[in-house]
């Protein structure tokens, strides 16, 4: 099964020169367990010497590496184009709303350059960003862009956080829990972390956390206990598996949990955990699973309100960045591992 932008982005053929080829990472042999470089190969391919009316011609600047991308490459064939966002500069164009010189988001997947028609697109559409204000463009690909609002609509649609509750993030010090434990503070919350380093513990502390547990070091039940003396109300949930369970033991009476992901158990088999029902049931809890895209029609607000927060000084971003995009895989493999903290991205 192929994506619409890899289905709609087209590419022609003419003879290649040294400016006109693009590089592609390929999908070359389905993940089992941890992904490793056997998962992927380089190739190039020419670019059209022309564009049609419509199109334009975006160079990569930055590429996003995400933990969703482990799932749902499990869908695609071998061979196909690895899936993803980056950042690129418009070099070409006969489209008038993506002029040359335009900074843009798409949904181009793991390549240097890439043709697109917009029109051509459902969905997936990219855009033009919008002004940071000297701050760097790759924020597009992580605190003003698709894990930002992940953070700023999961957790106040979602788990509706009022000023007083205690809100619990799993993942904390990455790209949206990071985020999700700022704007926690910023609701008038107390916000406890989870991560996997005494580095990154340190890290959300200095950035606003009340709490924060190195669940691979501590006793997470008891830690949580003294983090959260009073219950968790609100949970954010990444990573799915034990840690998750350990804190639906401690939710309060109404709590929310909102499920973003399940990172635990991307690269292994599902681990056993306790029937969470006895827990819905008795203390009357709400958990909802969401992708970010429900909120596609209100995706600049999320950007424009974290843009604002960045502003006042009330929201803190940490980027994680590999150099060169050969190194996709080893940036990709990392990032699995837990390597980064804040947003994981490669610069071209």
């Amino acid at each position: 099964m192929k994506s619409l932008w890899q289905q709609l982005v087209r590419q022609r053929q003419y003879a290649t020169d040294a400016a006109g080829a693009a590089r592609k990472w390929i999908y070359a042999k389905a993940f089992q367990g941890e992904p490793h470089h056997g998962n992927f190969r380089l190739e190039t391919e020419p670019l059209p010497a022309t564009l049609r009316p419509g199109e334009f011609l975006a160079e990569a600047e930055y590429l996003s590496v995400d933990p969703y991308m482990r799932p749902y490459m499990l869908a695609y064939p071998e061979g196909s184009l690895m899936i993803g966002g980056q950042i690129a500069r418009v070099t070409r164009s006969e489209n008038a709303h993506f002029p040359v010189g335009a900074t843009v988001f798409g949904q181009f997947g793991w390549r240097t350059h890439t043709v697109c028609d917009p029109a051509r697109l459902e969905k997936d559409k990219p855009y033009v960003l919008p002004d940071f204000g000297g701050l760097p463009t790759s924020l597009g690909l992580g605190i003003l862009g698709m894990p930002g609002n992940t953070a700023y609509f999961g957790l106040q649609e979602l788990c509706q956080p009022q000023p007083g509750e205690t809100v619990a993030v799993s993942g904390a010090a990455g790209a949206v829990g990071s985020v999700v434990g700022q704007i926690a503070k910023i609701k008038g919350c107390r916000a406890v972390g989870i991560a996997g380093t005494e580095e990154k513990c340190e890290w959300l502390r200095k950035i606003g956390f009340d709490a924060a547990i190195n669940y691979k070091r501590n006793d997470v039940y008891g830690e949580l206990k003294k983090a959260a003396p009073r219950g968790v109300d609100c949970y954010f949930d990444n990573v799915g598996g034990s840690v998750t369970e350990t804190v639906l033991k401690q939710m309060n009476v109404y709590g929310r949990i909102a499920v973003c992901g399940a990172i635990s158990n991307y690269n292994s088999a599902v681990g056993k955990v306790t029937d969470p029902q006895r827990q819905f049931v008795f203390k009357q809890l709400r958990m909802e699973g969401f992708l970010v895209w429900r909120w596609n029609d209100r995706w600049l607000e999320g950007i424009e309100g974290n843009l604002r927060w960045i502003r006042e000084g009330r929201l803190a971003y940490e980027e994680t960045v590999t150099e060169g995009f050969e190194r996709m895989p080893d940036a990709f493999i990392d990032m699995l591992r837990g390597g980064n903290t804040g947003k994981a991205v490669v610069k071209v």
